[in-house]
């Protein structure tokens, strides 16, 4: 029997707002335990939350740019449920009526491009954190997160396998750092991911008895946290068994999933509107004047890449999958250099020496001028490419200019015919046996004295008045 896999997620995105969603407090991360708290957010008697404007924009614009319908009237509600890092003892979110609807987001998977819907959109506040440390008969609770705004994003089922469900994760944090409301940064919790994921045979209609998976923290686990859950339900479900609705943990240790609790709903958590606070009317007017203010986005971008540089959509998708990398390409190319040669040196050697070190394109040292700068210098011959990269991985570390670098290095190309041409004759007369053979037929090794006159002139020489140096040699020879 063949199984069909339903997935949806549910999103939540912290917004980055200086302050709480109901209170003056920092929502900061990284403070000492419990020093950034009030009696708002801790849920003191008698006092009463004031909505953060900000927070209401980060989520009006985040609706617009994945085409939701933005409602002129939405409403807070309370959701009731007891644990220790909920000081209140219940949460304010909105249920029957949140302020985003009905949007979506396009994905591209294996060359075909998917349209995920986006049920709803709305605003929260995060609970606190439980830290289980020491002999573990106890437990610490920290509320400086307690009050955080948060922005859930529910998608539609309507992704189909775990690479579907990664690329959307990917595609969604790209919006929200495009739009500047959320960092994305998942290894801090400011964007966090749980799955509901349910199988059914293939054809059949009704849908299967879902699990939603939590602590999902990167791109990588979302695959692999569906992909184990899914191939779970599956064995269940060969084996006699049924499906239970409940709540599961990503163990990223073990890469399995495990159960938590029963799956709550809604009923569960006794909603209702949240009394202290008024039902939000957001005017048209103030919609379209944030619509005016929304940047380009990831999909025009790339489309502009594309048609405007002239690069492969392969590079363009890897270019505006984050905006400092894209505004990063684009200042580069600004200062002069070539579109598909500064997306080449981005992608292979900026990409892998930013990877290693686990840093971010906007601590670098290296300036995307800098870049552009030392590709001047391969085009008029300065340099050659073999040298730029030991240029490249100076500057990245230095954050010096190429000029500078090569100049103190004594790192200028040999271009010098004489000078080259005495070096090939030496590599010539120092092989007659490879010699016989290329006068033999074996073209290719031509390569092997290429390399060994780069060796001798310490990769200096011109690669190109090497290689026209040594076939006229070589030809002469024979």
């Amino acid at each position: 029997m063949k199984f069909e896999t339903i997935i949806g997620l549910e999103v939540h995105a912290q917004m980055l707002t200086n302050t709480k969603i109901f209170c003056g407090c920092s929502s900061l991360f990284g403070a000492e335990p419990n020093t950034q708290t009030c009696q708002v957010c801790t849920g003191m008697p008698g006092v009463l939350p004031v909505l953060n404007k900000k927070a209401l924009e980060y989520a009006i614009m985040t609706g617009l740019a994945m085409g939701c319908t933005i409602s002129s009237h939405s409403r807070f509600a309370r959701k009731n449920y007891f644990y220790p890092d909920l000081p209140k003892g219940y949460q304010i979110s909105q249920y029957e009526l949140p302020i985003c609807e009905q949007g979506h987001i396009e994905i591209s998977v294996d060359g075909e491009v998917r349209k995920i819907g986006i049920t709803r959109i709305h605003m929260e506040e995060d609970a606190g954190k439980n830290i289980h440390e020491g002999t573990g008969k106890y437990s610490l609770v920290d509320l400086n997160r307690t009050g955080v705004p948060l922005m859930e994003i529910v998608s539609e089922p309507d992704m189909r396998s775990p690479k579907e469900a990664a690329e959307y994760m990917k595609k969604l944090r790209a919006i929200l750092r495009y739009l500047d409301v959320c960092d994305g940064n998942m290894e801090q919790g400011s964007l966090r991911c749980d799955a509901n994921v349910s199988v059914r045979p293939a054809g059949q209609k009704a849908l299967g008895i879902r699990t939603e998976v939590k602590n999902i923290n990167s791109f990588k686990f979302v695959e692999k946290a569906i992909d184990y859950e899914r191939k779970r339900q599956i064995d269940v479900i060969k084996t006699g068994g049924q499906v239970q609705q409940e709540t599961r943990l990503w163990n990223s240790a073990k890469a399995v999933t495990e159960s938590m609790r029963s799956k709550e709903e809604a009923h569960d958590y006794r909603y209702f509107p949240e009394p202290d606070l008024g039902p939000i009317m957001v005017g048209r007017e103030w919609i379209e004047e944030i619509r005016t203010r929304l940047p380009e986005l990831p999909d025009a971008k790339r489309e502009r890449f594309v048609s405007a540089y002239g690069l492969p959509e392969q590079d363009a998708d890897i270019l505006i999958g984050d905006r400092p990398v894209a505004a990063w390409f684009e200042r580069s190319v600004a200062a002069g250099g070539q579109p598909k040669a500064v997306s080449n040196w981005m992608m292979v050697e900026l990409m892998r020496l930013l990877n290693e070190e686990n840093r971010s394109i906007e601590t670098c040292l290296l300036r995307p001028e800098q870049l552009a700068g030392m590709l001047t210098l391969i085009d008029n011959g300065t340099i050659s490419g073999k040298i730029a990269k030991k240029v490249f991985a100076e500057m990245y570390k230095t954050g010096k200019d190429a000029e500078a670098i090569v100049k103190d290095k004594g790192l200028v190309q040999i271009s010098d015919q004489s000078a080259i041409e005495k070096a090939v004759e030496d590599v010539i007369a120092h092989n007659p046996n490879e010699v016989e053979r290329f006068r033999a037929g074996e073209e290719k090794l031509i390569g092997f004295f290429v390399g060994q006159v780069m060796k001798k002139t310490k990769g200096k020489a011109n690669p190109t008045i090497v290689n026209e140096l040594l076939k006229k040699k070589l030809i002469d020879v024979i």
